[in-house]
């Protein structure tokens, strides 16, 4: 099997996920496996049980997601051009000070044979988690889960910039707010466009490449639950490890 699956990632890199033929892409689904812990994971790629890793797929969530709607995004990586509109969107929409951050952009080398090698780019932001090990850690609770969106927020009253949350958060997509001396991060700009009708985030809508697909994963007839749902597309989450189950997922294409 892992033979197969290091011929399968190099077809990757040297021909291009679009020459992979259906029926290899059907036989390595049906292991009922997906690629995950690139980048913040420490591994360039790596294979786990999408069952256990990739929240979409546990069992007692298809079908019936806990919030209504569930606010999730699809990070098409391979259209990343690195651009950055993305970043100035969300700078200017949601007033983030020029020393943070409510997305980021990692730039990664891949070597492509011969010595050469190849620059890839990924978006990153609040996974908006499942199981988020930064509203654990908050001893005020002002990092909480909307129980109606799931979106993890920060209630700045509440929040005494003990900065617990940046060092429980395993994707380091929070930052401390000099002006309003509180922790801020993404809320999937829910105060400055979602609560106000206003679709979708920011970033998702200054992307000039469609890289960034946002929407409702309890809703079937939404681009980002056809996305994740499709049985022929590798979609992987970052750090899975970590347990924190995002609702953030990556795929290329």
């Amino acid at each position: 099997m892992f033979k197969g699956f290091a011929d399968w990632v190099k077809s990757l890199k040297n021909e291009g996920v679009e020459h992979i033929a259906s029926e290899e892409r059907r036989a390595f689904l049906k292991l009922g496996l997906v690629i995950t812990g690139v980048y913040a994971g420490g591994k360039l790629l790596s294979v786990v049980s999408r069952v256990r890793e990739v929240y979409a797929d546990i069992p007692e969530y298809v079908d019936k997601y806990p919030y209504k709607p569930h606010y999730s995004m699809v990070l098409r990586t391979d259209r990343c051009i690195d651009c950055q509109l993305c970043m100035e969107a969300c700078r200017k929409t949601n007033h983030v000070p020029p020393y943070g951050w409510r997305t980021r952009i990692l730039e990664q080398h891949l070597p492509s044979g011969e010595g050469q090698w190849t620059r890839r780019f990924m978006p990153i932001l609040c996974n908006h988690c499942n199981e988020p090990p930064c509203v654990r850690a908050c001893p005020t609770r002002a990092t909480y889960k909307d129980p109606e969106t799931g979106i993890v927020k920060v209630n700045l009253r509440k929040c005494i910039g003990c900065k617990t949350c940046m060092a429980a958060c395993p994707y380091d997509m929070r930052y401390f707010n000099e002006e309003k001396r509180a922790i801020d991060k993404c809320d999937f700009c829910w105060e400055s466009r979602l609560s106000k009708g206003k679709f979708p985030t920011a970033c998702a809508k200054a992307c000039p490449a469609g890289v960034r697909i946002f929407g409702d994963l309890a809703d079937p007839n939404s681009r980002v639950y056809q996305l994740v749902h499709d049985p022929y597309r590798a979609i992987w989450v970052l750090r899975p490890s970590m347990g924190a189950r995002p609702n953030v997922f990556y795929t290329i294409n």
